[in-house]
């Protein structure tokens, strides 16, 4: 059985940066499509960022378009996150989420996506 795990989370400055990581166990995520997903109070949970399964293309939502960049580790078992500019609307639980079947980076929707991390906490502020 696979499992994520998400790290890296915490307080962030205003203006600062975020680098979290996605952890894999038990499937290898080189053979995935991974997400980055989040979800504020109240707010439904929405991707941010994902990469394909086949050629590494990714996308990015406009909320964070400029500011995002999602990698694989050379590890082949990590997919990172990089988030600059840190702005108000960014606090949110951050999750990553992996499917082997998904091969196109624009396919970032919470429905197409099988396993899921636990999430890690982001919050902004002085």
């Amino acid at each position: 059985q696979g499992q994520l795990v998400e790290s890296g989370g915490g307080l962030v400055q205003p203006g600062g940066s975020l680098s979290l990581s996605c952890a894999a166990s038990g499937l290898t995520l080189d053979y995935y499509a991974v997400g980055w997903f989040r979800q504020a109070p109240g707010k439904e949970r929405d991707g941010i960022s994902c990469i394909s399964n086949d050629d590494d293309s990714t996308s990015s939502a406009a909320s964070v378009e400029g500011r995002v960049t999602i990698s694989r580790g050379n590890s082949k078992n990590t997919v990172y996150l990089q988030l600059n500019d840190l702005r108000p609307e960014d606090p949110a639980v951050y999750y990553c989420a992996a499917d082997p079947a998904i091969y196109v980076a624009t396919s970032c929707f919470v429905s197409e996506y099988h396993y899921w991390g636990q999430g890690t906490q982001v919050t902004v502020s002085t």
